[in-house]
């Protein structure tokens, strides 16, 4: 089973924003944050521009971002809010959880 992680926001940062990474580097460095704790191949990390929704959810969290003013990059697992702006490993690692997923085992303890 892959959970599916997706971070919407678009090129242009945030006013408030502007010293923090943006939704597509946040995309990046969460990708690599989630497989170093639970591994590749139990997630899938997905950018989305609001901007340029491709699908019909992507349209919906568009909307949303523009009507309820959220801050990006905002980041959706199994359809809830888990971050947005800032995004925290932690809650973000609390949601995976949830759904199920578990750390994976150290396989590069040989690097000690």
């Amino acid at each position: 089973m892959r959970v599916a992680i997706k971070v919407y926001g678009t090129e242009q940062l945030c006013a408030s924003c502007v010293n923090l990474p943006s939704a597509k580097e946040t995309a990046t460095w969460l990708e690599a944050a989630i497989s170093r704790k639970f591994g590749t191949d139990k997630t899938a990390v997905q950018y989305c521009d609001f901007q340029q929704p491709e699908t019909e959810e992507d349209a919906l969290w568009a909307r949303r971002i523009v009507d309820e003013d959220l801050w990006y990059p905002l980041v959706v697992i199994s359809g809830e809010i888990v971050g947005e702006g800032n995004p925290k490993l932690k809650d973000i690692f609390a949601k995976l959880e949830s759904c199920g997923l578990t750390p994976a085992q150290n396989v590069e303890s040989s690097e000690l």
